[in-house]
């Protein structure tokens, strides 16, 4: 009897010559070539394997003795370590690399997921065991994102198979992954027609499928998912226990047998178009522009024909949409390359495992109805994600269908996303004339995630699907802490140790649904990471929902509260890694933030480190008649900076005309006397008051649609040098510096009044911002000595500005820290009340690092 591993056949594999039979090898499934034998042997037969190949059929008796000699070679010269590989390295093929790595350096032993991670046993050769360590590290799947490998040395025990054991239980403290886009392989197997998976919409590998919005407990495994209710079948049942196969332990591993199903129906559950594939008859009716409720990973979206005026024009309404732009998904980079212009960073990020909704600046003449971005300088483009996503666009050979379709998330403005298809009967009658929807049930609702590449780097604008769960690695350790985040584009956070872990994308806290979609995506975070929090962590402001949300489920623990601008800062801060003691000159724009002196602050330049800051710089106070009022009727702004300002207001100014003469006479005495007003240093509203000013926007349907729709007319400017336009800085009695915007207002209506373009107008302006923020960085750096400058605020959304502002701040040799990692806007803000709030910090102004 020659020298191999004894094994026990399993079955004979259908194909391959009949030259393949599946071999139980110590616990573990192999194909194993049996061309060399006589003849094929019979299920539960014992063979001898050499090197992949059956090479003797033997007795059990046999096998016997060829194990225990394997074991009596081994024992000259062996060693056992078990490695435990914390951090994301549940759900994406960590646990076959594992197998696969100890094969190739035959090794012994086994490996397991736990509540820590993936803890793996190794026997062999010394130099192999080390050599495994070494590629633990180096050689880890695409998909993984390894936080530490630890080691501990262990007895010898022999052995001659490698296993993957059940897993064990306990308090999460792993990684769970995102849902991941569908690779390659699956997409070419999707439209293969000999492929046993062709057109299967739930086609999924260890490389792609989902993830978080399936998970219902960890460790990962598919009972600890919403795919515990598909038993699979034979066929997928070997693919997952078979070492050599891409979807060895694949926890969502589908295919038409086992599940999930797809049906088409109307809004009273009844089947639409029985005994035709459900995909077919909603592409038909995509074609004749209905609108289709699509049930995908994080929930439903609307979608209709992109092309059809009427279609989306009908969509707007039904949804009361306003003029909010709607996302398109097209099947591929040509086709987005025909409505958009892409740089390779804006490829990249469309293209990625990702796949988030990508702005970039429209093409003139797409084709695209009019209605899909009403007056928008962008186009939100996204390739599919799902199988189900490429179905609907259409593989090569199928019918014409919509090659460009509206993906717009499923719910009534304002609300959360739909994900319980009973719900989505009810919520979504009065908006979709038909539900595709399969019985594969979503645990955690997820919206798709909206980035743009500016200046060589993401810059998220919606932190969602694809990107959350992920952690954001922490510069100190914390204890375990809660933050409630903000109430626009709220997202809450949980941190312990030097890990935190943002939670999806949950809405503006408008309503009880989109409050109690915060309280259960709190839990499940709290439930994914292990986390109990011991401080909670609000926004200053004593009106924000999401404060009196903290305060109501503190239960007995402390609630700090932070104020909203050093948030911004502290944010930029961590994600960037800086030290418990650093600080840094903070620049925080955006719309308002409640200030500690009772203004609405908005544009702040801070003294900041995580404990305390100092404001140093400021915008001027406006009056903020009306609040919200003024918010959504820019030209009250306008109006309020031309007060400011000491401008007459004359009736050929754009925003005079755009108000009523009623409301004019009223604001012209709010602003005399300050009845009813807030002072404001906010430029966001800067940006609402230019807009109007120069005749852009007057009124907005969605949170900084002037803003948005005036650095698109910004970008449209000639080259070269523009209208050199300035704030007056000058230093308030308490030492800080105040940026006048009086006279830059004055400038534009000069330049208004003597007809130069809105392009090269809205254009001085931005730089004038860009040359502001460079200014008052310099002016702070001669006091501090600081030189590093954070930019934080839903300003930075402007892809204009922080462009430029930050090309000003490096020729003036300052370190730039920009995000990266989560948006600038308030979808970030609560990594930032984190930080604070676990070193203590205070809002106090009067206290200094």
């Amino acid at each position: 009897m020659c020298l191999g591993i004894p094994g026990r056949v399993v079955e004979l594999l259908d194909g391959f010559a009949g030259h393949l039979a599946l071999v139980d090898v110590q616990g573990g499934s192999r194909r194993v070539n049996i061309g060399m034998l006589d003849a094929p042997p019979e299920p539960g037969a014992w063979v001898l394997i050499h090197l992949g190949f059956a090479v003797e059929v033997i007795d059990a008796a046999g096998a016997a003795r060829a194990l225990a000699g394997l074991e009596l070679i081994g024992r000259g010269r062996r060693q056992r370590r078990r490695y435990t590989v914390s951090g994301l390295v549940q759900g994406v093929g960590f646990r076959p690399f594992a197998y696969a790595t100890a094969a190739a350096l035959a090794l012994t032993g086994s490996v397991a997921n736990t509540a820590d991670g993936v803890v793996i046993e190794v026997e062999g050769d010394p130099d192999d065991v080390a050599e495994y360590g070494r590629r633990l590290r180096a050689q880890a799947p695409p998909l993984a994102m390894i936080v530490a490998v630890a080691q501990e040395e262990l007895p010898s025990t022999g052995g001659t198979g490698f296993t993957i054991e059940p897993s064990r239980g306990g308090p999460a403290r792993t990684l769970a992954s995102p849902d991941v886009a569908t690779c390659a392989d699956c997409l070419h197997e999707l439209g293969d027609p000999a492929d046993r998976r062709h057109r299967h919409p739930f086609i999924n590998c260890t490389n792609c499928g989902p993830r978080f919005t399936i998970i219902t407990g960890l460790p990962y495994d598919r009972d600890a998912t919403t795919m515990a209710s598909f038993p699979m079948c034979p066929a997928c049942r070997a693919e997952y226990e078979d070492p050599a196969d891409r979807r060895f332990h694949a926890q969502p591993i589908a295919c038409p047998a086992c599940g999930p199903r797809l049906t088409l129906v109307d809004a009273a559950g009844a089947p639409v178009s029985p005994g035709e594939d459900p995909v077919t008859a909603a592409r038909r009716l995509l074609a004749s522009g209905r609108i289709v409720a699509v049930k995908g990973l994080g929930g439903y979206h609307l979608a209709c024909d992109a092309r059809d005026p009427a279609a989306t024009g009908e969509l707007r309404r039904r949804k009361q949409r306003g003029g909010k732009p709607f996302a398109v998904m097209v099947a591929d980079l040509g086709t987005a390359r025909r409505l958009a212009e892409l740089s390779a960073g804006d490829e990249e990020l469309l293209g990625g495992a990702r796949r988030p909704i990508v702005l970039a600046p429209r093409r003139a003449g797409s084709g695209l109805a009019a209605e899909v971005a009403p007056g928008n300088p962008d186009l939100g483009l996204m390739l599919p994600y799902t199988a189900l996503h490429a179905l609907l666009l259409g593989l090569p050979g199928d019918p014409p269908g919509p090659d460009a379709l509206v993906m717009t998330s499923g719910n009534r403005s304002g609300e959360p996303i739909v994900t319980d298809d009973g719900e989505a009967l009810r919520r979504l009658a009065p908006l979709a004339d038909a539900w595709l929807r399969h019985d594969r049930p979503i645990r955690v609702p997820c919206d798709d995630s909206v980035s743009r590449h500016v200046d060589g780097a993401e810059l998220p604008v919606r932190r969602s699907r694809g990107y959350a769960p992920l952690p954001v690695a922490l510069p100190f350790p914390v204890a375990p802490t809660l933050a409630a985040g903000a109430d626009l584009k709220s997202a809450c956070a949980v941190a312990s140790g030097r890990y935190a872990w943002l939670s999806q994308h949950i809405g503006d806290m408008d309503d009880l649904a989109t409050i109690n979609a915060l309280t259960v995506t709190e839990r499940h975070l709290e439930e994914l990471t292990g986390v109990r929090p011991e401080l909670l962590v609000a926004d200053l402001h004593p009106g924000y929902r999401s404060s009196e949300w903290a305060l109501r489920n503190a239960d007995g623990r402390p609630v700090r509260r932070v104020q909203h601008h050093h948030a911004h800062v502290a944010s930029v801060m961590a994600e960037h890694g800086l030290g418990a003691g650093e600080r840094v000159i903070g620049v925080a724009f955006d719309g308002t933030g409640f200030g500690p002196d009772g203004a609405a602050w908005g544009g702040e330049v801070l003294v900041a480190g995580y404990r305390t800051y100092r404001r140093a710089a400021r915008l001027g106070y406006v009056p903020l008649a009306g609040g919200d009022a003024s918010v959504l009727r820019p030209y009250r702004m306008a109006l309020a900076h031309l007060h400011a300002a000491g401008l007459p207001w004359h009736s050929w100014l754009p925003p005079v005309a755009a108000c009523p003469r009623a409301e004019r006479d009223l604001l012209a005495r709010q602003f005399a006397t300050g009845a009813g007003c807030v002072p404001t240093s906010s430029m966001g509203r800067l940006f609402d008051a230019v807009s109007s000013l120069i005749g852009v926007r007057h009124a907005v349907e969605y949170e900084a649609e002037a803003a948005i729709v005036l650095e698109g007319v910004a970008r449209a400017a000639p080259a070269g040098p523009g209208r050199a336009y300035r704030f007056e800085v000058s230093v308030s009695p308490d030492g800080s510096d105040v940026a006048d915007p009086g006279p830059v207002v004055r400038d534009l209506a000069t330049d208004l009044r003597a007809g130069v373009p809105a392009p090269v107008l809205a254009a001085g302006f931005h730089a004038a911002v860009a040359g502001l923020i460079a200014d008052l960085a310099d002016r702070c750096r001669e006091r501090t000595g600081l030189d590093v400058v954070a930019l934080g605020g839903g300003v930075f959304q402007n892809a204009l500005l922080i462009s430029g502002a930050s090309r000003l701040l490096r020729e003036r040799g300052f370190t730039v820290l920009r995000p990266r990692l989560l948006p600038p806007n308030d979808g970030g803000i609560a990594l930032g009340q984190l930080v604070i709030g676990a070193s203590g910090g205070s809002w106090n102004p009067a206290e200094e690092d």
